[in-house]
C-alpha cells in the first residue's frame, strides 16, 4: 500500500488573497536578473504561462502588451513568468515586440511557479495563473485560467481598480 505524501504528481493550489507573495530574483535576459523587491512600492501583476511560442500564450502576452498603458495608469509592473529560458525568452519577446519583462522559472525548473502553487508537475510547466500584489507585498487576486484558454485583462484590471479605491480610502481616513 502506497500513500502519496505531497509528491509532486499532487495538484497544488495557487495562492490565494491576503498571502504575501513570495519573492524570486529571475533571469530576464542571459546576463540580467529581476527581483519582486524591486517594485515593492507599487503593484505587480504577475502573469505565469506555460511557454512562449504556444498560440495562445502568444495571443495572451499580445493583449498585455497592447494594454501597457492601462497598467501603468494603475503603476501597477507587469512581469511574465514561463520555465523556458532566458534565451527564449529574448528571442519571444524580439519576435513579437513585447515592452515588459518575461522572466525565466528555469532552474531549477519551475521554482517560483512551486511557491505561487502553479506548477504542473505532470506537465513540466506552470499553469495560466494571474496574480495582482499590491504595493506592500501582499497578493489581493488570483484567478488560474484553464491552460488552453486566455483568461484576458478584465480580471486583472478591475483588482487594480479595487487597489487604487482602497488606497484612496486609506489616504481619506489618515
Amino acid at each position: 500500500m502506497s500513500s502519496n505524501t505531497g509528491s509532486e504528481e499532487q495538484p497544488t493550489a495557487a495562492l490565494t488573497p491576503g498571502t504575501p507573495a513570495p519573492g524570486f530574483h529571475l533571469p530576464s535576459t542571459p546576463d540580467q536578473r529581476v527581483s519582486l523587491d524591486e517594485f515593492r512600492g507599487r503593484p505587480v501583476v504577475l502573469v505565469f504561462y506555460p511557454a512562449d511560442w504556444s498560440p495562445v500564450c502568444g495571443d495572451q502576452t499580445a493583449l498585455y502588451n497592447e494594454l501597457l498603458p492601462e497598467f501603468h495608469r494603475f503603476n501597477a509592473e507587469l512581469l511574465g513568468i514561463s520555465v523556458d529560458g532566458a534565451w527564449c525568452h529574448v528571442a519571444f519577446a524580439h519576435d513579437r515586440k513585447l515592452r515588459f519583462p518575461l522572466l525565466a522559472d528555469f532552474e531549477p525548473k519551475g521554482a517560483v511557479a512551486r511557491e505561487y502553487g502553479v506548477y504542473r508537475a505532470q506537465d513540466g510547466f506552470c499553469e495560466r495563473a494571474l496574480f495582482v500584489i499590491d504595493a506592500e507585498g501582499i497578493i489581493r487576486w488570483s484567478y488560474v485560467s484553464p491552460v488552453g484558454v486566455n483568461p484576458g485583462a478584465d480580471g486583472i484590471l478591475e483588482a487594480l481598480e479595487g487597489l487604487e479605491s482602497s488606497d484612496k480610502e486609506k489616504e481619506a481616513k489618515v
